[in-house]
């Protein structure tokens, strides 16, 4: 039993809970037997190129996002435009607060490969239930992090929707700290609305008490200067 295939299997159980559909309904889709698909899950056996391609497809997932992709270990290079933040994480963490549903929304960042010295890729995990599935989490998305003198720009788009695109922004990623506050835009789907709300960017696991809630929630001086400047910023 390789690691790659145990991640795939992982992967592939984790997609089919997601959209709450049984072993038994997956593999009739896709004319293996449920014994079969339960070896594929646990990895004792190799899945065949088409036989990944035709879950992917039942599991409405990009191929990509059944497979193994290794975090990177390498630091980033570099470069004048050196991101302190990122220096030596293969993943960080993120924070914001949804008022629609008062629940705080915990999120990863998986650096997939270093493409440059001034971009990274990566894979987004947003609104999960725990850090051990964290990629059985309600939406996923995959982009790119750009590195900038004073500005790191994340430019993502949804796994599930080539046409729902989101960013967030982080100023001074280059100053030693082990955390952010950016800004994250993107499109709601409850009501579909544009939105730009407050993240927390973090290098370690937060431990989340009411305190890290209430520096989430748009506050007084918020509004004061969204007033001011007609316009969502946040400034710590």
């Amino acid at each position: 039993m390789s690691v790659i295939s145990e991640e795939i299997g992982r992967n592939i159980h984790n997609y089919r809970k997601i959209i709450r559909m049984t072993q038994e309904q997956l593999a009739s889709s896709i004319s293996k037997s449920k014994t079969t698909l339960s070896k594929y899950e646990k990895g004792a056996i190799i899945i065949d190129i088409e036989t990944l391609y035709d879950i992917a497809e039942v599991l409405h997932v990009h191929v990509e996002q059944l497979l193994y992709q290794p975090p990177v270990k390498e630091e980033m290079p570099v470069s004048r435009r050196n991101s302190t933040f990122f220096q030596g994480v293969s993943q960080f963490y993120a924070y914001l607060f949804d008022g629609r549903t008062n629940k705080l929304i915990r999120c990863v960042f998986d650096i997939v490969s270093n493409t440059n010295e001034d971009k990274q890729r990566i894979r987004l995990y947003m609104n999960f239930q725990n850090y051990d599935n964290y990629r059985q989490c309600e939406t996923t998305y995959y982009g790119y992090i750009e590195h900038f003198d004073a500005l790191t720009n994340i430019i993502l788009t949804n796994e599930n929707s080539s046409i729902e695109k989101a960013s967030a922004h982080i100023l001074a990623s280059y100053q030693n700290a082990d955390i952010k506050w950016g800004l994250f835009n993107g499109i709601s789907s409850r009501p579909i609305m544009p939105i730009s709300i407050k993240m927390l960017f973090s290098r370690t696991r937060l431990e989340e008490t009411d305190e890290l809630i209430q520096k989430l929630i748009v506050n007084k001086d918020d509004i004061r200067l969204l007033k001011l400047y007609n316009m969502m910023s946040v400034m710590y």
